[in-house]
């Protein structure tokens, strides 16, 4: 998670219950606090688009991300173990946003997996005919299905800098370990793998995401951070699924795509957000939780 000064509107600034506990770190969504030897996550309402914060918050944005990460680290535990300690033994005051996890050592990596062709990767195929090194068949357009999902890590950018799609050589040298990246990846497909199919049984396609994974006493490799939120993830609803174009989304890439029609040239101060905008992402949000989970946010 990269790192960056206490910001306006953080849960910290608002939650006086949190004030006693020590501020371990602070990402574009999230804070995250020292609990013993473990740690309590914390989501805010912030929105991030090109790894700018935008000067508006999304009404119960952050109750969906710990939902949703709730509900996929249950889902998901037969196939890796993951840091989720509890949702209940957390502060009263961010119930429902927080979550205590156990303390990892993160490894370095996104692990992407796609299993359509979008955003990043279908600019670098446009331009390469692959994506981070994956040879892809020709003649594919915007949002085509793939053969089979192919895994497409990135860098962790710092606050303030942008995420870096990089080969799978790339990534086992800065993971310093071939035999565990090969494990990572294996991995990432099976969780992709398996969220694709339970979103599809919903009518929602899960066209791509991406995983944290670290470690800790016992276990090497533990996911971490979130889990197939909109956050992380591109859904789109499949009744609307239509290749050749870009897709009506679940996520965040509705903001994105407001925010592109603006002019806005990805840096900061990002734009502020129309009422109407906020109010149809949150629905968006609230949309995505209700069909993955079979439950509403209440």
């Amino acid at each position: 998670m990269g790192r960056h000064p206490r910001l306006p509107g953080s849960i910290e600034s608002m939650v006086e219950e949190l004030e006693n506990l020590t501020l371990h770190g602070s990402g574009k969504v999230r804070e995250v606090y020292e609990s013993g030897d473990d740690l309590l996550m914390v989501a805010s309402d912030r929105i991030s688009i090109y790894d700018v914060i935008l000067p508006n918050e999304i009404p119960d944005k952050g109750r969906v991300l710990n939902g949703m990460s709730t509900f996929w680290f249950g889902q998901t535990s037969g196939i890796v173990p993951n840091h989720l300690i509890s949702v209940e033994d957390v502060p009263e005051s961010v119930r429902g946003r927080a979550m205590l996890v156990r303390r990892l050592e993160m490894y370095p990596v996104e692990c992407v997996v796609r299993g359509y062709l979008s955003g990043s990767g279908w600019r670098e195929y446009q331009e390469t005919g692959s994506v981070c090194g994956v040879g892809l068949p020709t003649g594919l357009v915007e949002s085509d299905r793939l053969p089979r999902p192919i895994f497409t890590p990135a860098t962790k950018a710092e606050f303030g800098d942008h995420d870096e799609n990089v080969s799978f050589e790339e990534a086992a040298e800065m993971i310093g370990d071939r035999a565990l990246m090969e494990e990572l990846r294996r991995i990432s497909i099976e969780l992709y793998e398996f969220g694709a199919r339970h979103a599809a049984d919903r009518g929602i396609i899960l066209a791509d995401t991406k995983f944290e994974f670290g470690s800790h006493a016992g276990a090497e490799v533990v996911l971490g951070d979130e889990v197939m939120t909109p956050d992380s993830s591109r859904y789109w609803p499949e009744a609307e699924y239509e290749p050749g174009r870009s897709q009506p989304s679940f996520d965040k890439q509705y903001v994105r795509d407001w925010a592109d029609a603006t002019g806005w040239d990805h840096s900061p101060p990002g734009p502020e957000l129309p009422e109407d905008v906020i109010a149809q992402t949150r629905d968006r949000y609230l949309e995505a939780y209700r069909m993955i989970t079979g439950e509403k946010l209440v």
